[in-house]
């Protein structure tokens, strides 16, 4: 792992686990919100951002809009693909509370000079399976198709694979009827027959 940030040798679950012991079901969203915020950017060590991450996925936070300056204030500081791809299963979360303003918030980000909020618009949708929104996929990974960079290219693939296992036929002809990286075509296609 690249990274600035020293580790105290935490592995990543037992911080999650530790993190999530902290919070009662009583702890109101905001205050949640703030400590995560502040561990966030007190930290000292990459375990705290981990338990900071952690704190975001507390069941009384799951589609809260009031996340998404903290997400992209997490994205845009971290800069790392850890840290992007967690903080999608709140995005995630978020489309599924409010799908309109949330679809037209990841299109905008798709087009972000910060490649790490581009990273966040492509996998946003992880997971979501029969709720994928094909058309806001599309949109993403057309706006980034032309990108050189690796981890954009990984997770266009990775994306497609994803929505391949709810919709296989779908993927198979985004994949012919798009230029994408040799890259992103072989994640798209990996379990494809």
């Amino acid at each position: 792992m690249k990274s600035a940030m020293p580790f105290l040798g935490v592995p990543v679950p037992e911080t999650r686990r530790l993190a999530r012991a902290a919070i009662s079901p009583r702890t109101p969203p905001e205050a949640l919100i703030c400590a995560a915020n502040e561990l966030w950017d007190e930290a000292t060590h990459r375990e705290e951002r981990y338990a900071a991450l952690a704190l975001l996925g507390a069941r009384q936070l799951k589609g809260d809009p009031d996340l998404v300056p903290s997400i992209e204030h997490m994205v845009r500081t971290g800069q790392w693909w850890d840290f992007t791809d967690e903080l999608a299963h709140r995005v995630a979360d978020l489309l599924d509370a409010d799908p309109v303003p949330m679809a037209a918030l990841i299109r905008a980000w798709s087009g972000d000079p910060d490649l790490w909020m581009r990273r966040l618009a492509i996998i946003a949708q992880l997971g979501r399976r029969e709720r994928l929104d094909r058309a806001l996929l599309t949109d993403v990974i057309e706006a980034n198709a032309d990108d050189r960079e690796f981890f954009i290219r990984k997770a266009i693939g990775w994306a497609l694979r994803d929505a391949a296992r709810a919709h296989p036929d779908w993927v198979r002809a985004f994949v012919a009827a798009h230029a994408l990286s040799p890259l992103s075509v072989r994640e798209a296609t990996k379990y494809l027959s």
